[in-house]
């Protein structure tokens, strides 16, 4: 038994360490004051001077978290919202074909995603007007489009597993429908709000795929950026803003845990 215990914890730690070595090691490289990415030329922060100095790159940020803000915001709502009448309706006429068009995004190849979006506003476009140009505008419907699709099923999910009764207890004591909603099922879907939120927000701003089809010209994500520049080599200051982005996600992967630690089992508090 104990040499089983010890070949398993051999196993997770060779895969934790091929999980985790690379991003370590592209942490330490951004320290390096050397031009080329692989030679060690002492210790050094001109990289990241550099990268508080270049605009492309801080316009770029600014602009995936604003979309990734929207986005995450309003796909928050409406898949919210569908995933309380896929619940609550029961069998309905269109349902199937609805929970088709919800789960299809979640499986749907990225490249075919943005490509049918982009003959979408093109179409639109002609027949309409609108969109005139495409832009963070386009690209934010677009996230909306695919993300709303994983909140409607989180929060479905979290549906499926709730006390009903509670409901019927705060109407039967003389509650309104929407008086108990907002103070009873919120609440307990709360969580997976939350969840669904953080899921829609990271899958806007680490998109690049979709966003390269439905984008236009000054509208350049910072997932795209660094795609462009990648693809001529990798640079140092690469180095150092995928080090902030580390910092940055492991700052609020600390923050979620501390949070879940401290709310009360039920979600109320």
């Amino acid at each position: 038994m104990r040499q089983r215990a010890t070949g398993l914890l051999t196993v997770a730690a060779f895969g934790y360490a091929f999980l985790y070595l690379p991003i370590v090691s592209v942490m330490v490289y951004s320290f390096n004051d050397s031009r080329l990415v692989t030679l060690w030329g002492g210790f050094s922060l001109r990289w990241y001077r550099a990268l508080l100095e270049n605009e492309a790159v801080l316009s770029a940020a600014v602009l995936s978290v604003q979309i990734a803000l929207a986005s995450a915001t309003v796909a928050t709502l409406m898949g919210t919202l569908v995933g309380l009448g896929l619940h609550r309706l029961g069998r309905f006429r269109g349902r199937t074909l609805l929970t088709g068009m919800i789960t299809a995004p979640l499986v749907m190849p990225e490249i075919i995603t943005g490509i049918s979006l982009l003959f979408l506003f093109i179409s639109l476009g002609e027949w309409i007007g609108w969109p005139t140009t495409r832009g963070a505008t386009t690209i934010s419907i677009a996230h909306i489009t695919f993300s709303m699709a994983y909140v409607a099923v989180i929060v479905r999910a979290r549906l499926a597993g709730m006390d009903e009764s509670l409901e019927d207890a705060a109407m039967d004591l003389g509650g309104r429908p929407l008086q108990v909603f907002i103070d009873v099922t919120v609440p307990t879907i709360a969580p997976a709000m939350i969840s669904g939120w953080l899921l829609a927000f990271t899958l806007s701003l680490d998109d690049v795929v979709i966003a390269s089809f439905v984008s236009g010209p000054g509208a350049t994500t910072l997932p795209m950026l660094i795609f462009s520049k990648v693809k001529l080599g990798v640079t140092p200051d690469i180095n150092a803003l995928a080090t902030v982005i580390i910092l940055l996600v492991s700052a609020g992967v600390i923050a979620a845990a501390w949070i879940g630690r401290r709310t009360p089992a039920g979600g109320s508090g």
